[in-house]
Formats: structure tokens, sequence, C-alpha cells
């Protein structure tokens, strides 16, 4: 009789993402790092409207950085989730999505295309290399044995005590 420990979860096994919530927070995310980017431009250029010209004068940076995080995000979870399948496509297509909107925002349908382009073989190319994100649930002393190569002994440090 097979242990519990013995029964693996099959190659195929895919868990569906919640995708607004997750584009949600993605989107908070990216409107943070707008915000950065909107003070730094203020911050730079020469104008008369103060500390609040972030957002009245070069706002409209914070806006367009929460929609390219949140159209990222949605795309991404949700080709994972119609294709049931975790792999570097869900990427591409997410920073497909995100270039597009980017071109879309110069007002030039060549540029987004190359946008969707370069930032999809961009984006499919770093999840290929190597997960976007890291394998959920795994402790740090998992990873480690992960790691290093079977049968590599791993020396012990001393600790504060010692």
């Amino acid at each position: 009789m097979a242990d519990s420990a013995d029964i693996e979860t099959p190659t195929n096994f895919y868990d569906p993402k919640p995708t607004l919530e997750y584009a949600s927070r993605v989107g908070l995310q990216a409107a943070a790092v707008g915000t950065f980017v909107s003070t730094i431009q203020n911050a730079l250029s020469n104008h008369s409207r103060g500390a609040m010209g972030f957002l009245t004068r070069t706002g409209g940076t914070i806006g367009f950085f929460g929609a390219m995080g949140f159209t990222f995000a949605f795309t991404e979870s949700f080709v994972a989730n119609t294709r049931q399948k975790d792999d570097p496509i869900n990427g591409a297509s997410g920073a497909c999505a995100a270039g597009f909107l980017a071109g879309l925002r110069s007002r030039s349908l060549p540029m987004a295309v190359g946008g969707c382009v370069v930032l999809g073989a961009v984006m499919g190319t770093y999840d290929y290399a190597g997960r976007l994100v890291p394998e959920p649930g795994l402790t740090m002393e998992e990873k480690r044995k992960r790691f290093f190569k079977p049968g590599t002994p791993i020396p012990e440090l001393p600790t504060a005590s010692e």
C-alpha cells in the first residue's frame, strides 16, 4: 500500500489564479512605482507648480504605470487560466498587451505593435530562462536542498552563541 508521501501530484496539475485580485494588486504596485517616477520627473523639471506638480503636472505617469501593470497581470493570469498551463507564453502575452498599451499612448499603431513584439519577446525569454516568481510554499531549507547537487555536503555554520 502506498503512503500519502509517495503519491506525487501529476505533472499537468494547474492551480487557477484569481485574475482580478492579482491584476489589482499588481496595478496598485505599478501605480506606486509610477508615483515615484512622477515625483522624480517633477523634481527634475523647471516649473512653478510646486510639490503638488507630481499630481497635477506629471500625474498621468501614475495612471499609465498602473494601467500597464494591471493590463500585464490581467492578461497573464487570464491566458494562464484559459490554457490551464503555467509557462512563459503567459508572461509573453501579458507583456505584449502592456507593450501594445504603451504604443497606444504614443498614438502610433506601429509603435504599439513594436512594443508588443519587443516586450513580449523580452518577457517570454526572461520567463523561459528562469521563472519570474519563485515556487510557492517552499521553505528556505527546501530551496537550498534543490539548489545544491545531491550528495554535496553542506557545511554547518557556527551559531552566534559559539
